[in-house]
């Protein structure tokens, strides 16, 4: 039974406690594609960023001119999620329509993990490679590469990786630019790697001989807060062990103009193409070490946080000015959004919450990265596709998990069966034509259900000791635990998430 079957049957049954179901939660998850020719589809992810960082979210501190001309001429989400509090369970379930506590392996990956996502699941692009897309990706990856955590060779053709699991093209980082191997990986091979000078990586155990953060403080050039304090690549102690492949080291000031060069070649080349495309640009602003291109350094007053901000609006411009200029705007379906919310201090010295002012990076919403409140997941969330999405905002409850659905409706594919569980179509959510997105959303210690949210006790630096219930109607900001007076709600909610929770993935 997949999601939606699920979730009618489940309300159906009245675990809903009697709420209406929404549009999210009936339709048929395909149907014939809606355009004449499906469009390009290109998703803009960024990394760490709030809900109010983005000025048409708010924001009077971050200029990001060409984030709001998504938003001007396209649809913001108040009500958009993504599907976990970090970044690999939400890259997990964005590509595979899978919520992530279904994957024990879908968690913060070192460098070096291999590849959660199995080469005959079904993936997002696979799906639209199917349906006659080409697919590319540029930027983040951190879902793991190879077979065997620790065993990948970076020094031969690494498989499997980002083409193996439905992307004709990728350039990408491993996993994130605070952790090695610090270089950039093409369609599974290490860029500019010299044979005679081989890389070496292990998390565990330094290589001897090789200076380390914790060590040679004096070789930094961006003192480490807390963790970080391992190999030292380009003046920036990193997590992990990494020797060798000099040649092909990053430049961290650099990796902006390197990466949306990437994604603007890829658009320039298959938009001449008979097929239509798909680009997943993860960009990998604003997460640490925050080293932005010298052009953009002092642009804010909030530091490095707020200079790296300015310069990801950059690579989302580039972007917009290439469709522009090849003529395929009102072709192509832009999305906006982030993988998790914000933090501030995430283990370096940049000043970020010393300059931070009275910038709110989570808006009204509390919490921050990894946090089960809203603003751990709440995150700037935007449509575009002129001349077919009308420019304004929605207050429907949308979420990343559910583009696998969503996509295959718009373009005729078939779900499959039994996989990607938790994905549902919202694409007339997505496109503006209904102002119902889901009713649910769930996390592995969250659930919400129009305006009532629960919040299960977990253990952990994020977590909390008791359980909460909180009204978001009433109480956006969750400054009041309303739990003991509303014990029918609890009860109910509580039902209807372990339902979810225990539900199979066909494997």
């Amino acid at each position: 039974m997949n999601r939606r079957a699920f979730l009618r049957a489940t309300t159906i049954a009245g675990i809903a406690g009697g709420v209406t179901a929404g549009r999210g939660l009936l339709a048929t998850n395909a149907a014939k594609p809606r355009a004449p020719r499906k469009p390009n589809i290109v998703i803009l992810y960024a990394d760490d960023l709030g809900y109010g960082d983005p000025g048409c979210y708010g924001s009077k501190a971050i200029p990001t001119p060409n984030i709001d001309a998504i938003a001007k001429r396209g649809l913001r989400f108040t009500n958009g999620y993504c599907s976990a509090p970090t970044c690999t369970p939400s890259r997990y379930s964005l590509l595979t329509g899978e919520a992530p506590f279904r994957n024990s392996r879908a968690k913060i990956l070192p460098g070096d993990a291999a590849m959660i996502i199995k080469t005959d699941q079904p993936t997002l692009p696979k799906m639209l490679q199917k349906a006659g897309y080409l697919t590319g990706i540029v930027g983040k990856w951190h879902l793991g590469l190879g077979t065997t955590k620790g065993g990948v060779d970076w020094n031969k053709k690494i498989t499997p990786g980002t083409n193996e699991v439905g992307f004709d093209e990728s350039y990408i980082m491993a996993a994130t630019n605070d952790r090695v191997p610090c270089v950039y990986v093409k369609n599974g091979t290490v860029v500019g790697l010299d044979p005679n000078d081989p890389i070496l990586v292990n998390y565990g155990t330094n290589f001897p001989g090789e200076p380390t953060g914790r060590k040679n403080p004096e070789l930094l050039k961006m003192k480490h807060s807390k963790g970080h304090d391992c190999s030292i690549v380009n003046g920036i102690g990193r997590i992990g062990y990494m020797k060798g492949g000099k040649k092909a080291l990053w430049t961290d000031e650099d990796m902006a103009d390197v990466f949306t060069a990437k994604a603007v070649d890829f658009l320039n080349r298959n938009a001449k193409k008979d097929k239509p495309f798909f680009l997943y640009f993860a960009l990998h602003q604003p997460h640490v070490p925050r080293v932005p291109n010298k052009r953009f350094v002092g642009t804010t007053k909030l530091g490095p946080r707020g200079d790296v901000i300015v310069e990801m609006d950059w690579c989302v411009g580039e972007v917009l000015k290439t469709l522009k200029t090849l003529g395929i705007e009102e072709d192509t379906l832009v999305i906006f959004s982030s993988d998790n919310g914000p933090v501030l201090d995430n283990g370096y010295h940049d000043q970020s919450p010393e300059l931070n002012g009275d910038h709110k990076a989570g808006g009204i919403y509390r919490g921050r990265k990894a946090s089960p409140f809203e603003a751990g997941t709440r995150v700037p969330f935007i449509t575009s596709w002129p001349g077919t999405i009308k420019p304004g905002v929605s207050d429907a409850m949308v979420s990343q998990t559910d583009f696998f659905a969503s996509f295959a409706s718009l373009v005729g594919e078939t779900m499959p069966e039994g996989k990607a569980i938790d994905s549902v179509d919202i694409m007339p959510a997505l496109l503006g034509e209904s102002d119902t997105g889901i009713d649910v959303f769930y996390q592995k210690y969250t659930l919400r259900q129009g305006h009532w949210k629960v919040i299960l006790p977990k253990s952990g630096r994020h977590g909390t000791k008791t359980l909460h219930l909180f009204n978001l109607l009433e109480d956006p900001g969750e400054t009041t635990n309303v739990a003991k007076k509303n014990p029918a709600v609890v009860k109910r909610l509580l039902k209807l998430h372990k339902k979810i929770l225990a539900r199979k993935v066909k494997r």
